[in-house]
């Protein structure tokens, strides 16, 4: 957007000049901005359709048209070959090709005019029932794993039930199957499928219903969109599976049905169980329960042999638990008196610090100790001074007892040979020889006469 300029000739307020990029693409923004996604109805001219695949065409009425594109993702979907003189039912979200400044319709979803009748019917049914919760997954029921009897609400010529039929005969025979036949298409069709339903339920065969038929148009497929048959539908106490069409048809029924199933034959699937595949589970549980019990009855008699093992007479029990009661009796008088010396002493102790919390007593404690303490001072430095006495004539007796001197003192004497060495035994000196015997006071000169070494 370019600055505001004052205008040629004005008093000088300025004005706001777009470029036409800006006009398209904010008047786009408007387009789409304001209108919601809104069905147009009319007829399919200038139809082209390039290598993008993208749809370029232009609906119109007998007054005005409109440029339309659908883009490939779109179309896909198309049950029709769209093309021109075609009288169509469009769901349109507005817009604007901004290159060229067109205005254009960017199509969502597109239906023959016929079905597009029948399709807002469609869609304003399904709102309603929505509305009242008729569609509401809390309220579906599970399908019974193992059903007894299957109910099949179905044109008994069509080849649905042929379908079904094939497929319960292959995968599970002992299902039983009840055919409610009903018409599936045409003007009453709704009423006796709706009346079938609640015959089946009524009845309570049946563990299961299958309600549905083959494939075909939305109108063919039409009596399964009627609100009497949803309201059957939600109405029966027997779980019910849809099955109506191919896999890409939906109708109202499907939506409050307990399951949906693409096909007849997948209906038939989805409530049957595979027999060979049973089969099989059941011989592989088998083989685990005759494991199980095996090792169940092993680990029971390895306890048995354990349990006999430790296995007391009753009377040496009562023995063993009467002596653990005697026991138990003494520990429990032997704790309360210990309890009780406990909180006495602790009660001795709390009076006693309670007693000394004065300031007199305290004192007189302190005088006391000093006293004390000044006594035992005396006392010890008396004790050390006779222990040190003690210790000095100890120690004098103790150097006099090993004296040699005092040795001598006693009577004996030391025997010596003239060398000075000392004579300990007879053996070591011969009869003649000089010797010194040194006593107390002198010594004697003396010779060996003769020996006596038994002494």
């Amino acid at each position: 957007m370019t600055a505001p300029i004052p205008s040629p000739g004005s008093t000088g307020q300025p004005r706001q000049v777009y470029s036409v990029s800006q006009l398209n693409r904010e008047a786009r923004a408007v387009l789409e901005g304001h209108f919601p996604l809104l069905w147009v109805e009319g007829e399919i001219s200038n139809f082209a359709r390039p290598g993008s695949g993208h749809l370029y065409f232009s609906l119109k009425d007998e007054h005005a048209q409109a440029r339309c594109a659908m883009f490939r993702v779109r179309n896909l979907h198309l049950r029709f070959e769209p093309r021109n003189g075609m009288h169509v039912v469009a769901r349109v979200r507005i817009s604007m090709f901004e290159p060229r400044g067109e205005f254009q319709l960017i199509v969502e979803h597109m239906e023959e005019a016929g079905d597009g009748v029948l399709r807002r019917a469609f869609d304003a049914l399904k709102a309603r029932l929505q509305t009242e919760g008729l569609f509401d997954p809390a309220r579906k029921r599970p399908l019974p794993a193992m059903p007894n009897t299957v109910g099949v609400i179905t044109s008994p010529t069509g080849a649905a039930i042929r379908d079904v039929l094939t497929i319960l005969r292959r995968r599970c025979p002992a299902i039983q199957v009840i055919v409610y036949p009903v018409p599936v298409q045409g003007a009453g069709a709704a009423q006796k499928i709706a009346a079938a339903i609640g015959r089946a339920g009524m009845r309570g065969e049946c563990d299961v219903l299958i309600v549905g038929r083959g494939g075909g148009s939305l109108e063919d497929l039409w009596a399964f969109n009627e609100e009497v048959v949803a309201r059957a539908v939600h109405a029966s106490p027997i779980p019910v599976v849809s099955a109506v069409g191919h896999e890409i048809d939906f109708t109202i029924v499907d939506f409050v049905a307990d399951m949906r199933a693409a096909t007849p034959s997948a209906a038939a699937e989805l409530v049957s169980p595979d027999s060979t595949q049973q089969l099989k589970r059941l011989a592989r549980l088998d083989a685990r329960l005759t494991r199980c019990t095996q090792t169940v009855v092993a680990r029971k008699r390895q306890m048995l042999v354990w349990v006999d093992k430790r296995l007391k007479h009753p009377g040496r029990k009562l023995q063993e638990m009467a002596q653990r009661v005697d026991e138990l009796q003494s520990r429990l008088v032997k704790a309360e008196q210990r309890w009780l010396r406990h909180m006495g002493a602790r009660l001795a102790t709390v009076s006693a610090r309670l007693s000394q919390h004065t300031p007199v007593h305290r004192l007189a404690r302190l005088a006391d100790r000093r006293r004390s303490l000044t006594h035992r001072l005396a006392a010890a430095m008396g004790r050390v001074h006779e222990t040190r006495v003690q210790y000095l004539h100890a120690n004098v007796r103790a150097l006099h007892a090993i004296s040699p001197l005092a040795t001598l003192g006693r009577g004996y004497a030391i025997v010596q040979r003239t060398d000075g060495s000392v004579v300990r035994a007879p053996v070591e000196v011969a009869v003649g020889d000089r010797l010194r015997a040194r006593l107390a006071q002198g010594a004697l000169n003396v010779r060996v006469e003769e020996k006596d070494v038994d002494v």
